[in-house]
């Protein structure tokens, strides 16, 4: 539905500014935890196959909250939802400094997840709404922050680290300035969603349309969740760089899919959805592919950068296309299409542990590389 002529400008100007701090605030969270996963796996000694079993406990926490999410949002709008889960998220960041066993650990990361996809949908939900205020394609900008936010949570979790800053500070620290973006922000949020539909039931089966997005989302999510949990020691096991250069992966790959998020919306319009699906996915398999084939220093950070741009339009564009759906209301829809989605961060950060820890990192990321060649089959089955 185009937007009201009736809103005012500075309402949509406002509730824009609002959103785009509280994808920025999902994004820093996150970010921060990523960014000092290696410290912690080698504070708890974790060898590979450790490290991707407690990995796997973050996306099954956010598995656990998609139709609690998508109903909460359909029936209590997702105002209340992100500002409630936004609070909660950034408070779990502390605490999972604190865990002393990987046990204590995986129970937390559960609850991190929980809430990080309560927040998810519920700020990609006042997404939609925005973007629906507007009439034209958005969504990607707002992604586009929440990968800024990921630079911006990787450079900053290098410097602590190379301080030597125990992640529970450094976690305080993110927590702070994440509850003053809510203080901020929560009364410009949109106040009513788009299509609302208060009887939709918990458990939703998508349709063949929301089905492919989900597993287009799905691939682009194994590739992301790769680069998000192993990129850091990927660079120091592999490409075998100084403790100081372990996030340099994550910093270009986290540099080229912000980028790429801001000039998304620009290229969608000229070279149409399903083109860019295919640009997208090939430019992931190939990032992917230089980094295994020149395991050293500025070849792998090109790949990286590649993969960057090859993923920073995918997620956008199908929660775009999943928000716009004539069968359920944005929240559920983009709780089914994430229900399916988020199966790559369910599968590909514990796989990548389990294959380094039979064969090698090397070859790990070469399977993943598969996934990328995916999102380019299976986008010209889509109709945009």
């Amino acid at each position: 539905m185009l937007q009201d002529l009736s809103v005012p400008v500075i309402h949509k100007r406002g509730a824009r500014i609002a959103v785009s701090a509280l994808f920025f605030l999902t994004g820093l969270c996150f970010a921060s935890w990523a960014s000092r996963i290696p410290d912690i796996q080698q504070s708890m000694h974790l060898n590979d196959a450790g490290l991707g079993s407690v990995l796997l406990a973050l996306p099954v926490g956010s598995l656990i909250s998609l139709p609690v999410a998508g109903i909460l949002v359909s029936r209590f709008g997702s105002k209340q939802v992100l500002v409630i889960a936004a609070v909660a998220y950034a408070a779990l960041l502390p605490v999972l400094g604190l865990a002393k066993a990987p046990w204590e650990l995986i129970s937390f990361l559960v609850f991190f997840g929980f809430c990080g996809n309560l927040a998810n949908i519920a700020v990609n939900t006042q997404a939609v709404a925005v973007e629906a205020m507007y009439g034209r394609s958005i969504m990607a900008s707002f992604h586009g922050l929440w990968s800024v936010a990921g630079f911006t949570g990787a450079a900053i979790g290098a410097a602590m680290s190379g301080l030597h800053i125990h992640p529970v500070y450094h976690f305080l620290l993110i927590t702070g300035i994440a509850w003053t973006l809510v203080l901020l922000t929560m009364r410009h949020i949109v106040q009513q969603d788009t299509n609302v539909q208060t009887n939709q039931p918990l458990f939703v089966k998508p349709d063949l349309f929301l089905l492919t997005l989900g597993i287009i989302a799905m691939c682009s999510m194994i590739c992301e969740g790769t680069m998000f949990d192993w990129s850091g020691v990927y660079f120091r096991r592999v490409v075998k760089v100084d403790e100081g250069l372990g996030g340099a992966g994550y910093a270009a790959f986290m540099g080229t899919m912000a980028s790429g998020r801001f000039v998304a919306d620009w290229m969608i319009t000229r070279l149409g959805t399903r083109k860019m699906l295919v640009i997208s996915g090939t430019l992931t398999a190939g990032g992917l592919l230089i980094a295994v084939a020149f395991p050293y220093l500025m070849s792998a950070m090109l790949g990286f950068m590649l993969v960057g741009a090859g993923v920073s339009a995918v997620v956008p564009l199908v929660y775009s296309a999943a928000g716009k759906s004539k069968v359920l209301s944005p929240g559920m829809a983009l709780a089914a299409v994430s229900t399916v989605g988020y199966l790559g961060f369910l599968f590909g950060p514990p796989l990548i542990g389990f294959v380094a820890q039979a064969t090698s990192l090397a070859v790990s990321f070469s399977l993943i590389a598969v996934m990328g060649a995916v999102i380019a089959i299976m986008s010209t089955r889509i109709k945009v």
